[in-house]
Formats: C-alpha cells, structure tokens, sequence
C-alpha cells in the first residue's frame, strides 16, 4: 500500500476540506501559514484499511516537533514587523492577547519545553480533527470504500 497512490485520488477533496476546515484553523492558536507548515510534517494514513468497520483516516503528527521551530522563527518575524494587526492575512487573531501572554511567559511564542509540548500537542489534535473531517466528507461523497479498497494495496 502505496500512501501516495490514494492521497492522489483525494487531492480535489482535500483542497474542498481545507476550505472547511479553515475556520477551525482560524479558531486554533495557529495561523494559515503555521497550519501549511504544520500539514508538510502530517501524513495521512488509513489504519485498519482492510476492516470496513475500523478502518479510518488518521494523521501521523510525529515530525510535528520539526516544524515548530520555523513556526517560532516566522512568529518572530512578524513581531519584529510590528506584529500581526488584523486584516485578511490569516493570523489566527491573537495579536494583542498572544503579546501579553507572551509578555507574562504564558504564551506558546517564547520557547521553553512546556509551549513546544502545547503546541505539539495543540497541532496534532488539530491534524488529527482534520483527518477526521477529511474521511467524512469522502464518506458523504461515497467515495471513502473505494479509497479504502485502494489502501489495502
């Protein structure tokens, strides 16, 4: 079972529940951009491919961790530039609130092992409710047997 011979089959679905998601991503303490860079360290896998009544789409989030230290350069970044103010750049809308938790240590910005472990663990639930809505929708379209069937190799 090849991963990318059935994500190959989804690629237009994926793109139409990346669009749904996004209000869940905007809602999350992520950007749109931290979320792209978190979804290049997901893979999508279909556990249990050849039991109709288990099998599901579920997100492998360990490479998460390699991601985040680009998160907190880019997050840097946009702080030196005056921060995130509004308007359609997709932050996820923390500004003011995420610089004065920042400010008080509270913050996932400043580094230190407990925010990466939040923020790891923030992002794979995330991930993980995204797969989830992903093999929804190809349950909806009555396209999720065949991808299945697919994943069995």
């Amino acid at each position: 079972m090849t991963d990318s011979e059935w994500t190959d089959r989804i690629v237009g679905d994926r793109m139409t529940v990346d669009q749904e998601f996004s209000t869940q991503v905007r809602n999350s303490q992520f950007s749109n951009q931290e979320w792209g860079m978190i979804m290049t360290a997901v893979e999508l896998e279909i556990e249990d491919a050849d039991d109709p009544d288990a099998a599901r789409i579920v997100a492998d989030t360990s490479k998460i961790d390699q991601v985040l230290p680009a998160i907190d350069e880019s997050r840097s970044q946009m702080n030196q530039m005056g921060g995130a103010g509004g308007g359609g750049s997709g932050s996820s809308g923390g500004g003011i609130v995420d610089g004065i938790k920042d400010a008080l240590g509270l913050g996932g910005g400043g580094g230190g092992d407990d925010g990466d472990d939040g923020r790891e663990r923030a992002a794979a639930s995330l991930a993980q409710a995204y797969a989830e809505e992903l093999q929804s929708h190809l349950e909806q379209k009555g396209k999720w047997e065949q991808i299945r069937t697919v994943a069995q190799g």
